[in-house]
């Protein structure tokens, strides 16, 4: 099972580079980039992620105020990350509900090392990453961003090669309509599915011998979308 983080962060290549970083140790990453957006999120989703890395100096208001949000929903992990140091802001932070708190600059290890243990608090083991997936002709390398099809390399757009990564973290299992717009698009785009059929069809093109006939990128209908099982190692 993948586990979802929902990265509250402001600053663009922080987000960008974290977020890149956690899809290829195997986590499915929604970012948001303000209190807005990481709301709007969380009233879209069907569940609670399983664990929130939360920054404090957002361009709409105080991560702090989300922090007593998600308290009141359930018992989400959260870490905080932000550039304000020292024992005061930690102890009242963690005192406020906050499993973890994580000042900037951090390495990526420590941060990985600290969502381990929050997820373990909660009952909760972080799955191995699936940075790799083979089927047939069709090999995908999330961690090097390499997609080939018989031997030959494949060239998406960042969107095809999201709604790829997407789909190959749940490889073998039906991803919804609702799932892959909210987290390839954004949530203000659940109801645009024919953004999926442009896409999905597009996708096919570059990777089926034959798009009229997919083997791999399966439709469910009414449901959503499915990449068929790896091949057996």
């Amino acid at each position: 099972m993948t586990l979802s983080v929902l990265l509250v962060e402001d600053d663009r290549d922080l987000r960008s580079t974290l977020g890149a970083a956690l899809e290829v140790e195997g986590y499915h990453v929604a970012c948001s980039a303000s209190l807005a957006d990481a709301r709007a999120r969380l009233n879209h989703a069907d569940a609670l992620p399983a664990l929130v890395l939360l920054d404090l100096g957002l361009p709409d208001g105080d991560g702090e105020s989300l922090l007593a949000e998600l308290r009141r929903r359930g018992p989400v992990p959260i870490i905080v990350i932000s550039a304000r140091d020292g024992e005061g802001p930690t102890i009242r932070l963690l005192d406020a509900g906050a499993d973890d708190y994580l000042a900037k600059p951090f390495t990526l290890g420590e941060l990985l090392a600290r969502m381990r243990v929050a997820l373990r608090h909660r009952g909760t083991v972080a799955p191995p990453a699936t940075t790799r997936y083979r089927h047939a002709a069709l090999a995908v390398d999330l961690a090097g961003r390499r997609v080939q099809r018989a031997g030959q390399e494949v060239r998406l757009t960042p969107t095809e090669y999201r709604l790829l990564a997407r789909l190959v973290r749940q490889a073998g299992q039906v991803v919804t309509h609702r799932q892959l717009l909210a987290d390839v698009w954004g949530p203000e785009f659940i109801g645009h599915t024919h953004y999926l059929r442009l896409y999905m069809a597009q996708l096919r093109a570059k990777l089926e011998a034959d798009p009229a006939d997919p083997r791999l990128l399966l439709t469910e209908p009414g449901v959503g979308y499915r990449l068929v099982e790896p091949d057996p190692d």
